[in-house]
């Protein structure tokens, strides 16, 4: 059954087998690697995808389910060569190590400052609580999340995240 999607912006269409992840069309067909297999059950984090606005577990999500909605990965966040605010502030907090959850904690953040664009901590704690980090960034990670929101450093109010 063909399946179109909008990933990142584009139309793109792919004809999945029937029981086909979100996370398996992205990765396989669509050649979108940044979204990473971590788990497998919705437990890491690191498959999340941002899809209507939401973050979401895409190794959890069948493919057509995810029909016809926006999907936005890691790819989609720059603008070009711009860095998405969230990255930027990932890059400037050192908030990786290894790198395998980063995209999904990238995605994760970049969710919740499209729905409030000044969390508090407690707010920016509970959208990466779905984020597994074996090398233990998570205090880095919240700081960049807070920058993110906030990069005067409560000086300048936080930029709009709707890109």
């Amino acid at each position: 059954m063909r399946l179109v999607f909008s990933v990142n912006g584009t139309k793109r269409e792919v004809d999945p087998p029937p029981a086909a992840s979100l996370l398996s069309v992205l990765r396989d067909d669509l050649g979108l690697t940044g979204t990473r297999f971590g788990c497998g059950s919705g437990q890491c984090g690191a498959c999340s995808v941002i899809v209507d606005g939401r973050a979401v577990a895409s190794c959890l999500m069948p493919a057509r389910q995810a029909a016809d909605r926006d999907i936005t990965t890691i790819e989609g966040l720059a603008k070009g060569e711009t860095l998405h605010p969230v990255q930027q502030a990932f890059i400037a907090e050192d908030a990786m190590q290894c790198g395998y959850c980063t995209s999904g904690m990238v995605i994760s953040a970049a969710a919740l400052l499209t729905r409030d664009a000044a969390p508090d901590e407690a707010a920016v704690r509970d959208a990466l609580a779905g984020n597994l980090c074996r090398c233990g960034v998570y205090g880095r990670a919240i700081r960049a999340v807070r920058r993110a929101a906030d990069p005067e450093g409560g000086r300048g109010g936080a930029p709009a995240m709707n890109r």
